[in-house]
């Protein structure tokens, strides 16, 4: 386990359960290319499962992706399992293809839709530069959020077994 010191963060002011979550159009990765993909998309498709998290490369975002791609809840489901950071799609590429995932990333420099989720959080000691703090929504084709987990603390990571028991329920 790393050694870190935990930061408690400040509110935020989420989708909550049964509130539509924001629609947005972001460079979607996936382990052979990208394009632009709007989230709504994706849901019209079937239920998604939208994980934020920092950038690539950190320890959250690692131990995150690598308990989803073991748990696999995708498969043998009518559900999608997607990324969101601030990391571009370069590194994301790289990110997938270290991790063997299946899962494909969004890419948001800029931390525009973290800002819009209202899960955005500036770094210490690195004037402005933001990142979503880690968060995971559970949406229906609706773009309804049947499941909402933010974190509250730095380093802070879901209740897993709370979203397999949602996504149990669709």
């Amino acid at each position: 386990m790393v050694d870190f010191e935990v930061s408690e963060l400040p509110p935020s002011e989420h989708p909550e359960e049964g509130e539509t979550a924001p629609d947005f159009t972001r460079p979607l990765v996936n382990r052979e290319f990208w394009e632009d993909v709007s989230l709504s998309e994706l849901t019209a498709e079937g239920p998604v499962l939208l994980v934020f998290t920092p950038m690539d490369g950190d320890f959250p975002a690692t131990y995150v992706w690598n308990e989803l791609r073991d748990r696999a809840w995708d498969e043998g489901r009518d559900l999608q399992v997607v990324g969101l950071s601030i990391s571009t799609p370069y590194e994301h590429r790289g990110f997938i293809h270290e991790r063997e995932m299946e899962y494909a990333l969004f890419s948001d420099p800029a931390n525009d839709v973290g800002r819009e989720y209202g899960i955005d959080h500036e770094l210490d000691g690195m004037t402005g530069i933001s990142e979503p703090r880690p968060a995971v929504f559970l949406l229906d084709a609706d773009r309804t959020v049947r499941y909402a987990w933010v974190a509250e603390e730095w380093p802070d990571f879901p209740e897993y077994d709370e979203i397999e028991d949602a996504i149990e329920s669709l």
